[in-house]
């Protein structure tokens, strides 16, 4: 035998379930719907004014049974309905954190699994200690830190490239305006100096104080202050002879009527 759902009974429920509501300590507003929701259960929606939730709405679900007359309150929760004050996505710090947020006592740790970090090869787990003029050559964790190998962790191909496209694309790139104006690239400039390892043929810093001085710059970058490029020649401004204050005449102006002389 099959119990035919009194659904209409269970939608017709709003005062059960804006009793439950009341009981509950909220004080809902108008009823604005009931949907079905699945076999014996009604969901009854109603208005919710409450401070800082613009456009939410409660929402009470009801059970029925099969051969009962009893109406059982499932549920009660607040939802957000359409155009409802909603707080952004959460999303994970290491995902937040961005270029330029770091400040004076931040720490920012690598996840151990960084793309952009690798293992190195050296990792004996000795303490350095660079202040000793002896170096003892049992002490391989020592001699490593000297030639720069005792690093826990190297920059992977992957952070490299990274690194590489930031740069190219950066202010100080080959496609910015400073470059497409400089009649030289930094690559022949006696202010750059080229990086090592992979990045040589492409990226080096400037040093030169009034330009980019400290950056890394692009080898196909360039600006006006290369180390070649050439003083303007002649005095004075190049658009107009320069103006000779000497040829002014210095004359006292006499007295008008009501006034002093004036030099």
């Amino acid at each position: 035998m099959t119990l035919a759902f009194d659904g209409d009974r269970l939608l017709a429920a709003v005062d059960v379930a804006r009793t439950a509501l009341v009981d509950d300590g909220q004080q809902p507003g108008a009823h604005l719907e009931s949907t079905l929701e699945g076999d014996w259960a009604v969901a009854h929606y109603f208005e919710a004014d409450l401070a800082g939730y613009r456009g939410w709405q409660w929402c009470v679900v009801l059970a029925g049974s099969p051969g009962t007359d009893d109406i059982t309150v499932s549920e009660m929760v607040l939802l957000p309905g359409e155009g409802s004050l909603l707080a952004p996505n959460w999303v994970p710090w290491n995902e937040r954190v961005a270029a330029g947020d770091l400040t004076p006592g931040d720490v920012l740790a690598a996840d151990p699994d960084d793309r952009r970090l690798v293992p190195n090869q050296i990792d004996t787990g000795d303490e350095f200690r660079f202040d000793s003029e002896e170096v003892d050559p049992d002490e391989i964790g020592q001699i490593a830190g000297e030639l720069g190998l005792g690093r826990r962790r190297l920059l992977s191909p992957e952070g490299r490239d990274d690194a590489a496209q930031r740069w190219y694309d950066g202010d100080f790139g080959p496609h910015t305006d400073m470059a497409a104006a400089a009649a030289f690239s930094c690559a022949t400039c006696g202010f750059y100096i080229p990086l090592a390892g992979a990045l040589r043929p492409a990226f080096g810093v400037c040093a030169n104080e009034y330009a980019a001085d400290g950056h890394v710059v692009a080898a196909d970058y360039g600006c006006g202050a290369h180390s070649d490029v050439a003083a303007p020649a002649g005095n004075g401004s190049p658009a107009y002879d320069a103006y000779d204050d000497g040829a002014l005449e210095i004359v006292s102006v006499a007295a008008g009527a009501g006034g002093d002389a004036t030099p």
